[in-house]
Parts: structure tokens; sequence; C-alpha cells
């Protein structure tokens, strides 16, 4: 049996491996994108409730983490 099991593996190594990342990699980029998803949320809701504010801050956010998805890809 190998050091890390099959169930296990497909869980926290195929993926990461998939993008050429590791674990701690894949996990930091995972998490710098929750991250600026969630200031876009926040954004976007004060500009629901507020019109005049953060107009195109959401739009700008999501615009910049897609291209670091498709640069992420291209490669």
């Amino acid at each position: 049996m190998t050091a890390l099991s099959t169930p296990l593996k497909r869980l926290f190594h195929d993926h990461p491996a998939s993008v050429n990342e590791s674990y701690a990699q894949h996990m930091q980029f995972a998490l710098g994108f929750a991250f600026w998803l969630t200031v876009a949320a926040g954004a976007a809701l004060v500009h629901a409730l507020i019109p005049a504010l953060c107009q195109t801050t959401a739009s700008r956010i999501l615009s910049r983490l897609h291209g670091r998805i498709a640069r992420r890809h291209a490669h």
C-alpha cells in the first residue's frame, strides 16, 4: 500500500496535481480566490443597497479573477 491511500490521494492530491500545484500551493490559490470573491460579494451588497457606491467594484474583481483562471489553465 502506498503512503497516501487512494481515497485520500483523490481528495488531497489529484486535483492540485492536475494544475501542477502541491496541496499547499492549491490551498493558497483557492483561499486567495475565496477572499476576493467575498470582497466582490460585499461590494455587490453595498451597491444593491446604495447604487451610487461600488458601481464597478464587483465586476472589476470578477474580471481579474477570470483572468487569473484563464492564465492558469493556459499553461
